[in-house]
């Protein structure tokens, strides 16, 4: 098996688009439709953050070890594979049309479910938990509020 070459790191999310995407998500999980319509209806760019979301979930579990975590074994190469199969399934329903927003949520929500809950684990907690790690990740790259305006430039 050919061994893949790592992904390029993505893009930082802004700390808006992390609790907007992840909000949509947990409202479809819990089944408050008029949320997740509001939500929907006020960020054009939902699709798009969908897919930002289930890649910073999927791709870090899915991954081939790293060096220092040993030799990957055929088990690590058909679970790179599958993460990555799933990924370009749910960018191929970014390219059908926004209908396509609930469908890749409930996708978040399945692998959630099937792959990171362990008995007597909720989905609500694990997505509540990789929502504060995704905000925590955005507030670092994008400096917490008021961080920008305590930097200084030489000249």
């Amino acid at each position: 098996m050919s061994h893949t070459p790592a992904a390029a790191p993505l893009a930082p999310m802004s700390p808006n688009a992390v609790m907007t995407a992840f909000h949509y998500v947990q409202s479809l999980q819990e089944g408050d439709i008029e949320t997740a319509g509001m939500l929907a209806n006020a960020e054009p760019r939902l699709l798009t953050l969908l897919i930002d979301v289930a890649d910073r979930i999927v791709t870090p579990i899915t991954a081939l070890p790293s060096a220092t975590e040993g030799d990957p074994c055929t088990d690590s190469f058909a679970l790179e594979a599958l993460g990555r199969i799933f990924l370009t399934t749910l960018r191929a329903e970014d390219d059908l049309c926004p209908a396509s927003v609930p469908g890749i949520a409930r996708a978040i929500i399945r692998f959630v479910e099937e792959i990171l809950t362990e008995d007597g684990q909720d989905v609500a907690d694990i997505l509540e938990q990789l929502e504060t790690a995704a905000l925590r990740q955005a507030h670092e790259a994008h400096g917490a509020p008021g961080a920008q305006s305590a930097r200084t430039t030489a000249v």
